[in-house]
């Protein structure tokens, strides 16, 4: 179950987690968050991290590869607390490919300890209400339950860049 503004998880942290957002805006400009090198750098990536895109192709099958860089103090703390780079290359594509309408992001994990490369998917829906936009954004488990609440609490992060932007997120 999911409710409008807010995150939701239907059982074990195994389980797709869907985000629903619906903004004061047509499909077309959140689309391009998604699509364009501007739109993506804008938003993406949790408070305290940012994207440099180094490809984006927006098209199904297109290639998506970009630097996520921690660039505030306390991200950069925190990965060396934890043993990480303050920058790693993330490697994915595009799956479906439906202007306006649909799309996914596949995702290759390759930076877990002791754990093959893998992928997970991001998939979004952009369905119009009049002068609004809902955003349901489904993101596909990991393998590791860790890894599936540590992905949730970077997308909640980088989601509220977009609710501030667009007045809410309700």
């Amino acid at each position: 179950m999911s409710d409008r503004g807010s995150f939701a998880q239907t059982g074990s942290a195994q389980e797709r987690v869907v985000v629903e957002r619906t903004y004061p805006a047509a499909a077309e400009p959140l689309w391009e968050l998604w699509t364009t090198k501007e739109g993506f750098e804008s938003w993406w990536g949790p408070e305290g991290f940012r994207v440099d895109v180094h490809a984006l192709e927006a098209c199904a099958g297109g290639v998506l590869r970009y630097d996520m860089i921690a660039d505030a103090p306390e991200a950069i703390a925190a990965m060396k607390h934890m043993g990480q780079p303050i920058s790693h290359m993330t490697n994915g594509r595009f799956g479906a490919f439906e202007p306006h309408d649909r799309l996914s992001l596949i995702h290759i994990i390759d930076f877990v300890a002791g754990v093959a490369p893998y992928e997970v998917s991001i998939e979004v829906e952009f369905q119009p209400l009049g002068d609004l936009t809902r955003m349901v954004v489904t993101l596909e488990p990991h393998p590791d339950p860790h890894w599936t609440k540590m992905s949730t609490l970077g997308f909640q992060s980088q989601i509220g860049k977009l609710d501030r932007r667009f007045g809410g997120g309700n």
